[in-house]
């Protein structure tokens, strides 16, 4: 029998105190969010704060909806619905494993590249000469897949996974971040880097435009939350799908490697309960390392967990040393899916 979708009206009806299963057939234009008086308006109201201490007259608009995005030509920012309450943010993080700018800093990280998306659209600077001589042609399609290099001093460091990297317009939206952020002392921190030369470009770019009107001024929101009529749960089903990943044949020869199957290790603690005892700790290590989704590193290692058992490997060995190689390991097996491209220049 097919679920059925719950309506509950205009405004919020009790959801807040429901059960996981019956909140996640709640619509999710029937949620009855607003970015007024959530969490998240303190982020953005900052935002137009460090926006004013830089001179700058534009300001954009923010809305709700699935995912953090500013659409082609709209001067906005979307921000995603779970971050309006504490009870979306809960259920974010046990659909996901984490919560996207659910934490200050992250969010205002989060905030000024999107802004910096929203400012680029407000006065078509990819439009400019200079722009594309400094930052590449935004008409560039977004790769599929991109293999950034950590060593590259020519783009700023701003999102994790050398973001900047990916495309011209998230090289122009990180370089604004930096900018942007209070005392970020981007003179000194970026002395001697290439990439120098392009916060100069943008520092000067935003002198020129301060006190200037914007030249799209559209206030569309597009997917916003209160137009969105799929349920919390086909969200939630799409997404884990959009950042799940396959099998890897790769596996078995390198989990042999570091594991082992010999008799005399017999009595050693298999190697998939030392991964079950160790996933959280190792899925969060490799995901600073990486900046990579902890739901997309958890699925590389239930895989794994599932081939250890499969090959009747045990843990032998130092605990550190393989916990340290594990996830250095896992780090290997995700990098094919790592950074993949997002429509609307999502993160």
């Amino acid at each position: 029998m097919a679920r059925r979708k719950t309506r509950i009206g205009s405004g919020r009806s009790g959801w807040e105190s429901w059960p996981v299963e019956r909140l996640l057939d709640v619509r999710m234009c029937d949620l009855g969010l607003a970015i007024a008086g959530s969490w998240v308006a303190e982020p953005i109201e900052r935002m137009h704060r460090d926006l004013a201490a830089r001179g700058l007259c534009f300001r954009p608009h923010f809305w709700l909806s699935d995912e953090w995005f500013s659409p082609d030509g709209v001067p906005g920012v979307a921000v995603p619905f779970y971050l309006a309450h504490p009870r979306l943010i809960r259920l974010e993080r046990s659909r996901m494993l984490e919560v996207e700018g659910g934490a200050h800093q992250e969010c205002l990280r989060l905030l000024r590249h999107e802004v910096g998306h929203a400012i680029q659209h407000a006065y078509e600077l990819h439009r400019r000469r200079r722009w594309r001589q400094v930052f590449g042609r935004s008409t560039l399609p977004y790769p599929e897949f991109y293999r950034p290099n950590p060593a590259s001093k020519r783009f700023v460091q701003h999102l994790d996974a050398w973001y900047g990297q990916s495309h011209p317009v998230e090289d122009f939206a990180e370089t604004f971040a930096v900018w942007l952020r209070p005392r970020s002392n981007w003179r000194r921190r970026y002395r001697s880097w290439p990439a120098l030369k392009k916060l100069e470009y943008v520092d000067q770019l935003m002198r020129e435009i301060a006190d200037q009107p914007p030249r799209v001024v559209r206030r569309t929101r597009p997917d916003s939350v209160s137009r969105l009529r799929k349920t919390l749960r086909d969200h939630y089903t799409e997404k884990c799908q959009r950042y799940a990943v396959g099998f890897s044949s790769g596996y078995d020869r390198d989990l042999r490697r570091l594991f082992s199957a010999a008799p005399e290790h017999g009595k050693r603690p298999t190697a998939a309960s030392f991964l079950r005892r160790n996933r959280r700790q190792i899925r969060e290590l490799v995901s600073r390392w990486t900046g990579e989704y902890q739901f997309t590193l958890d699925q590389v290692l239930k895989e794994m967990m599932g081939r250890c058992r499969e090959l009747k490997l045990r843990a032998a060995g130092s605990e550190r040393r393989l916990k340290l190689d594990f996830a250095i390991l896992l780090t290997v097996h995700t990098m094919t899916c790592l950074h993949r491209a997002r429509p609307w220049h999502q993160l």
